[in-house]
């Protein structure tokens, strides 16, 4: 049975093997193997005033990395480049051929794709184009052959701390052309907060320097040095209006702000429309462009949960109760949500999950994984069924042939027969907690060991033989509950999201649960946030 001494104690065992704990111990851009041979190519293409073109990705991550070599090139007063954030609909995922055709440049810049544009460096090769690429995807045994490439998965490369993003590889990559161009006073600092926007939306583990670049980021989110958070904040209501042009902030964006609300609006654009709009609203000069660009992302944003509710709700159907691994597809499915789709069939059924879209011959498929399952090393077992894929161990996307879909279902089901993922879905399960010590103290202890998530989730604790004094429902669909628990003597509001089954008044019950904070009215209180009634 857990006190608060033990919670605080478990919770700090998973930074032990930390190394690098604060922004003055992050490594230095030197030991990024590529990234000084990669500024040098870069610099002489400014010196030269050649024609640059940045080719970044249509997710929070490429959006985020493009920003921020976009932002070095202004700052620096280069003005002969250009972004392209490649369409998730007419262009596909990054860097290929016909991009390169569409590109009058003289040096193209990949970030947060490229690690596997075989084609499309051939392509370079062929027009006399230089080529730098910088990713952070897991490469294959041949690489593309580039002028200069900077990946912390490759072998050869030493970097400390593999597992960052795409925005991460495109910062460092920024921090060796501060160096390669003598720039002693560059301010690499003001980037932190689109560092921790992609770095909690591409999923990286919460450890090490992705923790104290998160922690950084967020306290540079809440400085609204750039308009689209100021602008994020009005629509979201934190905002406290002094006189009709101006206001003052009530209330700072957290951690879960970032999760739960700043990256879907940033992915929303790339999944129902055009990333573009996204990294411009990133990229806005003022306050009233950041809310033009936000009111676009945000329509995006309301398509985009009618469609995963859509799309959800079919799955659903017909997902077998047999099955280790959910996999479904349908006909023209929507490109832009079937990974939201996917993550929540994990959460929901606590087994990997992959949903496909078919057009024509070939289907296009997002996978998401549970606890420490690695969906990636899964995927790559049955890769005979599978014409290409990339990713990470929590998330995946693959390519089939429409006809092998029931063939790969079959393999990848037999490759987990003997995995048991409720012992993995239970995983950040910390232990049973005594009723006394759900307080607010307890609450301040989690706090500190923010961000939660990769490899650092919010602890979830069980709470035994609670009685269950009330039941409502909330949500106009009434999709939700809020209860009323009662343990030794104490009382604890509780909710519970996308219940899965309803509590009778009078019984007492087993509830696995995260301890969170409410705020109504100005007035903050705890509950209980149900993970699940045993």
């Amino acid at each position: 049975m857990l006190d608060k001494p033990a919670v605080a104690t478990l919770l700090s065992q998973r930074f032990a093997n930390d190394k690098h704990t604060s922004l003055s111990q992050l490594p230095l851009p030197h030991t990024m193997s590529g990234a000084k041979a990669a500024a040098s190519i870069i610099a002489a293409s400014i010196k030269n005033n050649e024609k640059i073109a940045i080719v970044g990705d249509y997710d929070c991550d490429g959006v985020c990395s493009s920003a921020i070599l976009d932002e070095f090139f202004c700052d620096i007063g280069y003005k002969n480049h250009k972004v392209k954030i490649p369409n998730r609909f007419k262009d596909g995922y990054g860097l290929n051929e016909s991009i390169v055709s569409e590109l009058d440049a003289q040096l193209i810049i990949t970030v947060d794709n490229g690690i596997t544009a075989f084609e499309a460096a051939n392509e370079c090769k062929k027009r006399g184009i230089k080529l730098v690429i910088t990713d952070h995807h897991m490469p294959l045994d041949e690489l593309p052959r580039a002028d200069a490439l900077v990946d912390p998965q490759c072998k050869d490369n030493e970097f400390a701390f593999k597992e960052i993003c795409g925005a991460q590889v495109a910062w460092y990559l920024v921090a060796a052309l501060k160096d390669e161009l003598g720039l002693v006073d560059y301010e690499l600092g003001k980037f932190t907060d689109l560092l921790a926007l992609a770095i909690i939306a591409d999923m990286m583990e919460l450890k090490d320097m992705n923790r104290v670049l998160v922690r950084a980021g967020l306290k540079q989110i809440n400085s609204f040095a750039r308009p689209c958070f100021s602008a994020i904040a009005r629509l979201s209501g934190k905002e406290s209006f002094a006189f009709k042009e101006s206001f003052t902030f009530k209330e700072s964006f957290t951690f879960d702000d970032i999760s739960f609300l700043i990256t879907p609006l940033i992915n929303s654009a790339g999944r129902m429309d055009d990333a573009t709009v996204s990294f411009e609203f990133l990229r806005s000069r003022d306050l009233r462009c950041a809310e033009g660009l936000l009111a676009k992302i945000s329509e995006c944003n309301a398509v985009r949960k009618e469609r995963e509710k859509e799309l959800f709700d079919l799955c659903a159907k017909s997902v077998s109760e047999n099955d280790k691994v959910v996999v479904v597809w349908g006909e023209g499915w929507h490109e832009g949500v079937i990974g939201i789709v996917a993550s929540r069939l994990a959460r929901l059924y606590k087994r990997p999950a992959i949903v496909f879209s078919i057009d024509g011959q070939r289907a296009k498929g997002s996978a998401r994984s549970v606890g420490k399952f690695d969906i990636l090393a899964l995927i790559s077992s049955c890769e005979s069924f599978v014409s290409s894929f990339g990713g990470h161990k929590g998330a995946a996307g693959l390519v089939a042939e429409a006809s092998k879909l029931v063939q790969l279902k079959t393999a990848l089901n037999q490759a987990c027969s003997n995995v048991d993922f409720n012992q993995i879905s239970h995983d950040d399960l910390l232990g049973d907690i005594k009723a006394e010590c759900v307080d607010s103290e307890l609450m301040d202890i989690i706090d500190s060991f923010a961000p939660y998530g990769s490899k650092n989730p919010k602890p979830v604790f069980a709470l035994r033989s609670a009685l269950v004094v009330s039941v409502n429902t909330l949500g106009s669909e009434g999709l939700h509950l809020r209860l009323v628990l009662r343990a030794d003597n104490r009382c604890f509001e509780a909710v519970y999201f996308n219940f899965e089954k309803r509590p009778a008044i009078g019984v007492r019950i087993d509830v696995l649960f995260i301890l969170g904070r409410n705020y109504f009215r100005g007035q903050e209180s705890l509950q209980l946030i149900i993970q699940e009634i045993l």
